[in-house]
């Protein structure tokens, strides 16, 4: 057997060692606990060094955990070049800051704008695909918020009810620290603190805190719409030159499938699909909500094109989000009754498609077959639940464990498609509780009241919708995606949009409904 030179051999102990010493756990549960307190705190003064705190030690727990990895050699041979790329990053994130604390309206746009674009690094032996541009402005937003609390800018106070959302989330991330103490895979739950929670975190204190005029949401939305249509015409190029970017596996797998499935920029077509629904779930907004005939065409033409697009993603989970946000918006603008006849038409008609032509939908090779092996997933997360059931086997452990126990398993096959059925075999029944707890209590605050508001009704919509789609694929708090639209639908639920004056300069307006305050659809 080849073994590995002595010197390399001691240097994986050492990072081993480093790695799952008391140091670093330790180091998890206290950046948990920063996050935390920055979510939690009702002052300015209280906020800013629990934001900075969470900026700081968050790459440093990341530089010890990817010290010795392939990726920061040219680090260890060229130390001064590696300072100086340092220093050029802090100027642009100080600069971008310095621009945020004059203007904290631009925050905003360049969160949306930041959102879907990931660039490939690796790290602990395998290549992720990371959020850099959102966190530099993350990183940037926070260095400004930081300023702004110092000097006594405080955010207007969340009812009593409201501040359930980031009490939860800060629970929920307290809890992932703490039980990646005894975590099978402690390296994956130190990087999804570093790389999910802890920035997040900061993302939902920034964006919770601004003033949401409807200039600032029409702008969003243009943003929004400018980078889907961009992303759209990726996907077409790709299927008319049957050229797959970013992704060798799916590259792999068009060639051995007679169908042809597009990712554009997002390195999976169903992360690609999640991306399109949301999108058109807000822009819908408009089209329903809206008395503009012009604005409605354009909405309508907006639609058409990213429709074709979703469908040749094949996600059929992007699919039925789509269809559940669609729903809620439906249910939202009329009558509860009407949406329910429609929408139990829809399924009567899809159980007849299904009955008249199961393989299309793949039900011939049963549900294993059907759902990509993520059948096999669930089951095996159920019995690793059943195991350990109140505390779990340890924060991001799910592939490790599943993999134990199912020898021969791949590391892709390996990974959870259920979040609830992940967090129940990680986290047991003490992270499962409060992930429900959280599910609810965000979408009572979206949507109660949200009958009479268009902003609010789509973006809790689009929240249901993405709720909806991590529970047949992946990826709930550790989409940028979740906590933007908490973020901007607890703000709204606050109140605290634009002066009625504003809203009348709003043209296409709904006609008056019964409410305390309203955000008006923005216009396209």
């Amino acid at each position: 057997m080849n073994r590995p030179p002595r010197s390399l051999q001691s240097r994986r102990v050492t990072t081993f060692a480093a790695v799952t010493g008391a140091m670093p756990k330790l180091g998890v549960v206290i950046v948990a606990i920063l996050a935390a307190a920055a979510l939690l705190a009702q002052t300015p003064r209280s906020r800013a060094p629990a934001m900075l705190g969470a900026l700081v030690l968050a790459p440093v727990l990341l530089l010890v955990d990817i010290w010795n990895s392939p990726q920061l050699a040219v680090v260890h041979r060229h130390p001064l070049l590696a300072l100086a790329g340092a220093v050029v990053a802090l100027a642009v994130v100080l600069a971008l800051a310095w621009l945020i604390f004059r203007r904290p309206a631009l925050l905003a746009p360049l969160v949306v704008l930041a959102l879907p674009f990931r660039v490939p690094i690796q790290a602990g032996g395998t290549t992720s695909n990371l959020l850099v541009p959102l966190y530099l402005v993350v990183a940037a937003g926070t260095l400004a918020a930081i300023a702004m609390n110092l000097k006594g800018q405080a955010r207007p106070p969340l009812s009593r009810f409201q501040r359930w959302v980031p009490r939860l989330l800060a629970l929920y991330v307290v809890l992932y620290g703490i039980q990646s103490v005894y975590s099978a895979d402690f390296e994956k739950a130190l990087q999804q603190m570093v790389f999910f929670y802890v920035p997040f975190a900061l993302l939902f204190v920034l964006l919770v805190s601004l003033e949401w005029t409807p200039s600032l949401l029409r702008g969003c939305l243009h943003v929004l719409i400018a980078l889907a249509l961009l992303f759209a015409l990726v996907g077409f190029i790709e299927y008319a030159t049957k050229t797959i970017f970013l992704n060798p596996k799916l590259v792999a797998a068009n060639e051995v499938h007679a169908y042809f499935t597009v990712n554009s920029v997002f390195f999976d077509p169903d992360i690609f699909g999640r991306f399109l629904a949301i999108v058109m779930i807000i822009v819908a907004g408009p089209l329903l909500f809206g008395r503009n005939p012009r604005q409605q065409i354009e909405v309508s033409g907006i639609l058409a094109v990213l429709w074709a697009a979703l469908v040749l993603t094949l996600s059929r989970s992007s699919l039925a989000a789509l269809l559940v946000g669609l729903g809620t918006l439906a249910a939202l603008r009329w009558r509860m009754r009407q949406v329910a006849v429609v929408a139990a038409a829809l399924v009567v008609a899809g159980v007849i498609a299904v009955t008249v032509s199961p393989n299309t939908f793949g039900l011939n090779q049963g549900a294993n077959g059907a759902s990509s092996g993520r059948a096999s997933l669930i089951s095996g997360g159920i019995d690793l639940f059943a195991q350990r059931p109140v505390w779990g086997y340890g924060s991001g452990s799910f592939s490790t464990e599943y993999s134990r126990q199912h020898p021969g398993t791949t590391k892709t096959l390996s990974a959870s498609h259920a979040i609830p059925v992940t967090i129940a075999a990680e986290q047991g029944l003490i992270g499962e509780l409060s992930y429900v707890a959280l599910v609810l209590v965000a979408a009572g605050v979206m949507l109660a009241g949200a009958r009479g508001d268009p902003a609010r009704a789509v973006v809790g919509a689009a929240f249901l919708a993405l709720v909806f789609h991590t529970l047949l694929y992946a990826d709930f708090l550790e989409d940028p995606a979740a906590w933007t639209l908490l973020g901007v639908g607890t703000a709204l639920a606050a109140g605290r949009p634009a002066t009625a004056a504003a809203r009348r300069r709003v043209s296409d307006e709904p006609a008056p409904v019964p409410a305390q305050r309203r955000h008006p659809a923005p216009s396209v």
